[in-house]
């Protein structure tokens, strides 16, 4: 081998493990705030509880939440905020205005109503007797959450039902909902003590950047205190997404959520009004409902219970991108060390845009593969999401593996036919059907979340991390090593055609700032172009 053909791959080493420790350095940038999400040396107003880990769920009605438990998250909130809020009684829910007296928590006491009469009147009786055993301990009633929102009651038997219970207690009671649904059904305002609005900026219909979110909340509050001049107006929740897709602009992140919480209770500090935030433990079982991003407003995490923004630590997305940074860098030496090895058995000087291939294909994964772990972490829910990520993210692994073989001996890349079609069809090298197998997991699972996301797309999460690690060295290799004759097969064609329509759709309806669409889009047509340049043998017959 000349001289050059080994100082060529050396050099492109470099760079690309140069660019990967860029990458993590700027990815990994912690950010400065204006004051700490939790200030040990001020508490929270009041901050949403619930208290549901793991599997535990209230939409199962057989859920019930041990005192235990509930005492341990109570006294740990405790130390952090003056109060909690619930949003009814059921699963064990009865027990924290007790729980919260003992550890001196305040508690604004959800009564969750629904059309269900029979239920409501339960939840109603309890929330009832619980405001005269603990007077001192719950400080108010909300009578219904949303349940306008949802459409499950007229505004004229929530109105009949909140002065029925402010007939039986005496707290003030209130109604929650989103800020416009109060300026639809004024009629409530009138039974209400006083006004209970939720701002969230990421889910409004034409969702707000998080750099405007606390902007955002203020002049809501305002415009309602406007609108209702003679009641106290509460900001029942606020707060902000760490995980899950964007919507427009509204970036879901670890960053984004400090940013937001601290803002937020900045400008209530300054403007000397009520907010409680969204939420105090993170709510896995509240993916089922609204995707990944449901889950993951709480301060703390679900699983250890741990503070994700412990005070002097510095706030960063990826608070283990040293890690993340290493593995990379690992896979990209793999993907080098296997173009080297395969040159070993097969001694040939390869053209430099083949050595230019295994750089870029060894540079996106190993830039890219902290980010798929880090998405597939928090966006798998179910074994089914698991099975569903973990193949793509092993995809994104495999192919710049076995594309660096394939591109260094000169093999093209397979297609469906060699892997399922008749015996006369399918390739005899074992390398060619791992291969072919990994394009075809790629495909299948590129097609799938691109027609998620045309037909029901609101809470699907977008797979641009691991999928351009797969679809990335693929492309290199139908661009380098094509056949140079052969028919276009169907499998393939009908896969292109697929995700370049979709792609066009997608990226139309999530809109130009919505980057992680655009990102997936772009690999989509990248995959959908890679499937369309394949090319299978004719056997004669």
């Amino acid at each position: 081998m000349e001289p050059i053909s080994f100082r060529t791959p050396l050099a492109l080493l470099i760079l690309s493990l140069g660019s990967i420790a860029a990458v993590w350095w700027w990815l990994a940038t912690p950010i400065s705030l204006v004051r700490a999400p939790i200030d040990p040396n001020a508490k929270l107003q009041c901050v949403s509880y619930a208290p549901f880990r793991g599997e535990q769920t209230p939409l199962s009605p057989t859920t019930h939440i041990s005192a235990e438990q509930i005492s341990e998250d109570l006294a740990q909130l405790a130390k952090v905020s003056d109060c909690v809020r619930t949003y009814s009684i059921d699963s064990g829910l009865d027990q924290v205005p007790e729980l919260a007296a003992k550890v001196g928590l305040k508690v604004i006491q959800g009564i969750w109503l629904s059309g269900n009469r029979q239920k409501s009147a339960v939840q109603i009786a309890t929330g009832v007797r619980l405001a005269k055993e603990f007077p001192s301990t719950i400080t108010a009633l909300v009578v219904g959450n949303e349940v306008l929102l949802r459409g499950e009651m007229s505004q004229t038997d929530l109105a009949a039902t909140i002065r029925q219970v402010k007939a039986q207690v005496q707290v003030p009671v209130t109604y929650a909902d989103v800020w416009e649904y109060w300026l639809r059904y004024r009629e409530v305002y009138d039974a209400v003590d006083f006004v209970t609005i939720h701002i969230l900026p990421f889910w409004e219909d034409f969702p707000i950047r998080a750099k405007y979110a606390a902007a955002h909340v203020e002049q809501i509050r305002r415009r309602m205190e406007v609108a209702f001049p003679g009641k106290e107006i509460l900001i029942g929740e606020t707060g902000w997404p760490s995980a899950g897709r964007m919507r427009d602009a509204a970036l879901p992140s670890r960053t984004n959520q400090a940013r937001v919480v601290s803002e937020i209770l900045d400008l209530a500090k300054r403007q000397n009004f009520r907010v409680n935030l969204i939420e105090a433990y993170d709510q896995p079982w509240k993916r089922q409902l609204e995707g990944t991003m449901g889950g993951y407003w709480g301060l703390f995490d679900s699983v250890h219970r741990a503070l994700k923004y412990p005070p002097g630590v510095a706030i960063s997305n990826y608070p283990y991108w040293k890690l993340h940074m290493a593995a990379g860098m690992v896979l990209a030496v793999l993907v080098f060390a296997v173009a080297w090895l395969t040159l070993r058995r097969k001694p040939w000087t390869p053209r430099f845009t083949s050595w230019l291939a295994v750089g870029l294909s060894a540079t996106s994964a190993g830039a890219l593969l902290g980010v798929a772990y880090d998405k597939m972490f928090y966006e798998s829910y179910g074994i089914g999401g698991w099975l569903f990520w973990g193949f793509l993210l092993a995809a994104g692994i495999a192919s710049p593996l076995l594309g660096s073989y394939a591109l260094m001996s000169g093999k093209p890349l397979p297609t469906f036919i060699e892997l399922l079609g008749p015996s006369d069809y399918r390739g005899k090298s074992w390398t060619a059907v791992i291969l072919g197998f990994v394009l075809m997991v790629t495909a299948v699972i590129g097609a799938a979340t691109a027609v998620g996301f045309a037909f029901d797309p609101r809470y699907k999460d977008f797979p641009f991390a691991a999928l351009t690690m797969a679809v990335v060295p693929f492309s290199m290799l139908s661009l380098l090593n094509r056949p140079k004759e052969g028919v276009r097969p169907i499998a393939e064609a009908t896969f292109a055609g697929l995700l370049v329509l979709t792609a066009i759709y997608v990226g139309f309806n999530e809109g130009p700032d919505n980057w992680q669409s655009l990102w997936s889009c772009a690999i989509y047509v990248l995959l959908a172009a890679t499937l369309w340049r394949a090319r299978a043998a004719q056997i004669p017959k």
